[in-house]
């Protein structure tokens, strides 16, 4: 089992503490849609967890040559059982207007680059997410799991600077206390003990 130092630890709180405080909003107070906050939280966890049962299986078939499952067989699996997953989903909570959705927007953009998109999308996010995946087995699900949520933060500033939207103080510090948080774990959390 990994084991972290404690100041590791520590900085996980000052990641929560700045996300808390680009949350507050001056003079409205807390401004946090728990909807949205409840399937995030449900993301971090299954990516988590997908991070955590991947490098468990790529750790225990790395010395079964004949079944040739390396993290990228690994992930590859796991998306096809996610599809297998999903698709049922789908079919029962959104069926119903996937052709009139599809119609508008084959009007508003046209088949071709539409269909260009969608492919080009999937792509390039199944190859993000192959790298992420062999990344997680390298350094472990919580370390992926931070950074990960850094990187949704550190997007959203970024976005936020070049589409020049406003941004209040608090959201400012808060993104900026989260983003040093995130690093600094990264730093202290490279001193791992293992113990059996």
């Amino acid at each position: 089992m990994d084991i972290k130092p404690p100041i590791a630890y520590v900085m996980l709180l000052v990641i929560i503490g700045g996300v808390g405080l680009a949350c507050v909003k001056e003079g409205k107070g807390v401004d946090i849609n728990t909807t949205a906050l409840g399937y995030a939280s449900m993301a971090n966890l299954a990516a988590a967890l997908k991070g955590k049962l991947g490098s468990s299986v790529v750790s225990s078939l790395k010395g079964d040559k004949k079944k040739n499952m390396d993290s990228a067989n690994v992930y590859a699996v796991m998306n096809i059982l996610s599809f297998c997953f999903t698709v049922p989903v789908v079919c029962v909570t959104e069926l119903s207007t996937l052709a009139e959705e599809w119609d508008k927007a084959v009007a508003l953009h046209g088949s071709g680059p539409l269909i260009t998109n969608i492919a080009l999308s999937g792509f390039f996010f199944y190859i993000y997410n192959e790298f992420a995946f062999a990344f997680t087995s390298q350094v472990g699900a919580v370390t992926s799991s931070v950074l990960n949520t850094a990187k949704r933060v550190i997007i959203i500033v970024v976005s936020a600077i070049i589409f020049q939207e406003a941004m209040e103080r608090n959201t400012i510090v808060g993104s900026a206390i989260a983003i040093t948080g995130t690093f600094l774990y990264s730093l202290t959390s490279k001193k791992k003990k293992k113990t059996a």
